[in-house]
């Protein structure tokens, strides 16, 4: 029975060491990405090829409008001298191109979101990398993106904001 308690204090013993030696092996950090992101050149480029793309999909949506409104007008001021079958036809137009209408809007806030995560996607993992190697460089275990806010408390650990902009050549 002496035998077991100690071999079980052993244990406890080991199991205490080796959970505070991995404890203090970790080492933690924090960034806003949002703030890294913020700062990377190339922004101003990224806006205006988005606001080009947007602009052409607001083009073609006005004129798609634009087609729209001139068929109602012109089905409005001569309805009343078509035969059935032609006011029927007209109809149909008018429906099948607000329903192309709506289709085209909807799909060009896709095209949106696309064209942007394409356009951002190069700048967003370059800033990825740099917060990588200097976490590496650095020997960070974790590194938390204080930009989202979902830690409610944590333990204080090291901006490495600074590092971070070095690492990305940014003032």
């Amino acid at each position: 029975m002496n035998k077991t308690v100690k071999l079980i204090a052993l244990v406890a013993f080991i199991v205490f060491a080796s959970f505070n030696s991995v404890q203090a092996q970790q080492k933690f950090g924090h960034v806003n990405f949002a703030q890294v992101y913020g700062l990377m050149p190339g922004q101003d480029s990224i806006k205006k090829v988005y606001e080009t793309y947007a602009k052409g999909l607001q083009n073609q949506l006005a004129t798609m409008q634009a087609e729209l409104e001139s068929k109602y007008t012109d089905y409005q001021a001569n309805q009343a001298t078509w035969s059935n079958i032609i006011r029927q036809t007209k109809e149909k137009e008018i429906q099948d191109m607000q329903i192309r209408l709506e289709d085209f809007n909807s799909q060009a806030q896709i095209d949106l979101r696309n064209k942007e995560d394409e356009l951002t996607a190069p700048l967003i993992e370059r800033a990825r990398k740099a917060v990588e190697d200097v976490a590496k460089e650095n020997g960070y275990t974790y590194v938390f993106n204080s930009t989202e806010g979902l830690l409610l408390y944590a333990t204080p650990s090291d901006d490495i904001m600074s590092l971070v902009k070095k690492k990305l050549g940014l003032k």
